[in-house]
Formats: C-alpha cells, structure tokens, sequence
C-alpha cells in the first residue's frame, strides 16, 4: 500500500524514500507518525517528524515532504485526519461556539506525546491494515473525538481551527518571492494572496513587470542552478524541489534558458 484514502484520514505507507507531490493543506491535517521519519519544508523552514511525533498542520498552509523509511528496514507510515471546514462548521453549530477572529498563530502545532491524543491515535493502529474498515460513520466519530481532544489540550485551537475567514488581501512581492518554489496551481496562488485569478494577474504584470508564468520559470531555474553550484546534489535531485514535476520539462526548460545542460554545472 503507498498513500490510501478512506473517508477523511489518508494512511500512508512507503517503502522507499519518496518525495511527496502535494503542496498545499487544503484543510487542517492532524498527523502522526508511526514508523519512519518525515521532513517537512515549509517557508518558514524545515520542520522534522520523527517515529511516534504528532502535529496539526493549518488548513491553507504550503508545504512540501520527503518520507524516509526506518533504518532497520520498516516502510514510513503514517495517519493524517483531515479536519474539514464542512465538518467543522456543523461542530461550532452543534456546540454553539462563537465566532472567532482572524487566526494569526503558529500554522503548526507540535502535539505533546504525553497527551490524549497519543492514546487516541493507538485506537486507529487497527484501520491501517484493514482501512476499509474506517467506515463514514466511524470517521465521524474519530474526527469529533479528535476535535474534543484537541480542544481540551490547548485553548488556543478554538482559533486554529474556527477561523472559517477567506484569506485576505496581502503584499504579493513578498508573498510569491516566499513561495514561488511551491508548485500549486495559478488560481491557487490567487486565492492565497486573497486575489481573483484575473486581480492576481493584473497585479502581478504590475508588480513583476512579467507574467506569473515567466516569472516562476525564471525563478525556479536560477534557485535551481544555485544548488546545483552550492550543494552536492545533482539535476535528478533538484528538480521537484524547485517546482517542475517533470525531470525530462526541467532539463529541457533549463538549457533552453542558459543555453547549457543542468549537469554541466556539476562540473563547472
């Protein structure tokens, strides 16, 4: 089994390292892992998920990761609830909470071990060889068990996760210069800036001097000439880490823009 959904919790199961292709929590994503290790970048840094740690991720949130299996052998694995808006909308009704106002925290949240939560996810060891078994009635009970739990760890998530606002409009120079290494959609891109796609792209040609399009190519292709010059990795490796999801479009793209092949530069 490689990565599975059932209902709203995604198990994951990987053999080999792996470079996830995913970029951007749509909703919050509460997780742990059970065997392995997970590097997370995200624009503030890296983040290390080491076997046994458990964190929440917010929703809108981007980031990338590579999943490493253990060292004596174990595939990575790893569960993740998604605590989605819809749910969380009927959750406030059902139990009358209040508006919140805009969250402006931490978008990730370290889980202690010692907590609930750490028994709560040994009640799901069971649905990883048997997932089918994670029925819709099921995740609802475990999605609002994991709500309870994590409200009654640390106040502060009442804002975490009831904040239902829209993202607002926001500087888009620092923006896209923070995140132009995440490969998302355009429209997504958009609606993190708290801009239509037609705004983002008036503002961007205002901004930039140059289209979305162009602009990521260019930035995408000198960071990855930069690693390439600065680091020991090679064009194979560099390649998702900038944005492209093809290695065959990256190498094409990169000569075409230098006049020169990626790997040239390992030896220059």
């Amino acid at each position: 089994m490689a990565d599975q959904i059932q209902e709203n919790m995604l198990f994951s199961c990987v053999h080999e390292q792996h470079f996830g292709t995913e970029q951007l929590v749509i909703h919050h994503a509460l997780s742990i892992v059970i065997s392995g290790k997970m590097e997370v970048f995200t624009p503030e840094g890296t983040l290390f998920f080491e076997e046994g740690k458990m964190g929440i991720m917010r929703k809108n949130t981007l980031l990338k990761t590579r999943k490493h299996p253990a060292s004596d052998g174990r595939p990575f694995k790893s569960f993740t609830i998604f605590l989605t808006e819809e749910f969380l909308h009927q959750f406030a009704l059902q139990n009358t909470l209040p508006a919140q106002e805009r969250f402006t925290g931490n978008p990730f949240f370290e889980i202690p071990e010692e907590s609930f939560l750490s028994g709560f996810f040994q009640s799901l060891l069971p649905y990883f060889d048997e997932p089918d078994f994670f029925t819709s009635k099921m995740a609802a009970l475990k999605t609002e068990e994991a709500v309870e739990l994590l409200l009654r760890l640390d106040k502060s998530f009442y804002g975490f996760l009831f904040d239902f606002s829209e993202p607002f409009k926001i500087d888009l120079e620092a923006f896209m210069q923070k995140n132009y290494l995440f490969n998302i959609p355009m429209i997504e891109f958009a609606r993190l800036s708290g801009r239509s796609i037609s705004t983002f792209k008036r503002d961007f040609s205002k901004t930039f001097k140059e289209t979305p399009e162009k602009w990521l190519k260019q930035q995408r292709l000198s960071e990855a000439k930069n690693l390439l010059q600065t680091t020991n990795l090679r064009p194979s490796d560099v390649y998702l880490h900038v944005g492209f999801e093809n290695f065959s479009h990256f190498s094409n793209a990169f000569k075409n823009y230098f006049g020169y092949n990626a790997s040239t530069v390992l030896n220059s």
